[in-house]
């Protein structure tokens, strides 16, 4: 899917500037046209030459060569996409501030293809509130983000901020380049917990940060979906920012039951990440309950099954994925979940698990569908998680659709 696209390559100046070299290898491999564009923090990490012998022209690195007077725009219209690898935080803060003190940070401003960045830096510039901030203003105005990973960092540190290995790096590029596999799908997402109350104050709640269910909601938007996502969680990266995406406001698990049932009945798909609680009080005290009048007795009762009622009230094509987050026998309870709740796919990870799951921004899990064997993902980003539950959608949905062309006797 790359053949014959231009890419221009954007390389800064971190030490893992050595990886774009894999990167554009792969990239050259699949057909891609790669054009190089380096910043002058990135030569000393990584030479032009090297660079330049393998991608598809020289390097460039200044907007003042005579032989073009305006490269930045010659660059920013003929691209089909931007790949930035590394992205440091200097050249986010450039372009989420629009910025343009270098050829490729006029380059990033002057186009209006997409662009995939690739952030790298030391653990505690990534967590900086300000790095933090420069990220969500691109995730809202469409830049599509590869997050680092964990792992050895420059002077032998060890913690997030490592750039991600080139195959996703490459894998995010045709995901974006290529075609939209859920274009016209009405696609609705749940994410975040439940909060049911116990008085004016208080309320019974769980981790979950709703990180995942917003994850899968952008993806499927990335993919083409039109996209109602029922959260639980403040969207501040969605709302108002891609039309594309319909963010629906709720708090306790009968106002999630009432949304689903409502958007679940035209969509295509329905993907139900959000983590329900199981129980609520019986009784909501209408004031604040005084710690001077001890404990109180609080009564639970269950919540409502929205999963499992989704699955009764399913229509013929529509796919339902839910989620199981276990802390044991993680298979064997998703298989139950599985077949109880006509699913026809479900999401399973162990919570127990470092960086899984509730509040990480990384996540690992096993896929389930009826008669296939399990497939495992191991612990990557949410993004890269939200793209392989979605391929396995789309997979399935095409399976149907192969089915209903040519039924079997």
């Amino acid at each position: 899917m790359l053949t014959g696209k231009r890419i221009v390559l954007g390389v800064s100046g971190g030490i893992a500037a050595y990886k774009a070299v894999e990167v554009c290898r792969r990239l050259v491999d699949a057909g891609a046209h790669v054009v190089p564009v380096m910043t002058r923090g990135a030569e000393h990490f990584l030479g032009r030459t090297t660079l330049s012998a393998l991608a598809s022209e020289p390097v460039q690195t200044e907007l003042w060569d005579a032989a073009e007077p305006i490269p930045h725009t010659r660059l920013g219209q003929t691209a089909d996409l931007i790949l930035v690898a590394p992205a440091t935080a200097r050249v986010l803060s450039a372009y989420a501030t629009g910025l343009s003190t270098d050829l490729l940070t006029n380059t990033l401003l002057a186009t209006r293809a997409p662009v995939v960045v690739c952030p790298a830096m030391h653990t505690e510039m990534w967590e900086h509130p300000a790095v933090v901030d420069n990220i969500a203003t691109l995730r809202r105005r469409g830049v599509h983000l590869v997050d680092p990973e964990s792992g050895r960092l420059a002077g032998g540190d060890v913690g997030a901020g490592r750039l991600a290995a080139p195959e996703r790096i490459v894998a995010a590029v045709e995901r974006v380049l290529g075609p939209a596999d859920l274009a016209g799908a009405r696609v609705v997402v749940s994410a975040g917990g439940t909060r049911e109350p116990i008085d004016a104050v208080r309320v019974i709640a769980n981790r979950s940060s709703g990180k995942q269910g917003i994850a899968i909601a952008r993806a499927a938007a990335d993919r083409g979906a039109e996209v109602t996502l029922v959260s639980t969680v403040p969207t501040p990266g969605l709302t108002g920012a891609r039309p594309e995406i319909r963010v629906v406001d709720v708090e306790t698990a009968a106002d999630l039951e009432a949304a689903m049932s409502a958007h679940s009945r035209s969509a295509d798909v329905v993907v139900m990440a959000a983590a329900v609680a199981d129980f609520r009080p019986k009784a909501v005290a209408d004031r604040k309950l005084k710690k001077a009048d001890g404990p109180p007795e609080i009564v639970l009762e269950p919540t409502p099954d929205i999963l499992a009622g989704l699955g009764a009230t399913k229509r013929a094509g529509q796919v339902l994925v839910g989620f199981a987050a276990e802390t044991d026998d993680l298979v064997a309870n998703a298989e139950r979940k599985l077949r109880a709740k006509h699913l026809d796919l479900i999401v399973a990870n162990d919570v127990g698990a470092p960086g899984v799951g509730f509040q990480h921004d990384t996540n690992a899990v096993t896929l389930l569908t009826p008669g296939a064997d399990p497939r495992t993902i191991g612990l990557t980003g949410k993004d890269d998680i939200a793209h392989a539950v979605l391929d396995a959608v789309v997979e399935i949905r095409s399976a149907a659709r192969t089915e209903l062309a040519h039924p079997t006797t």
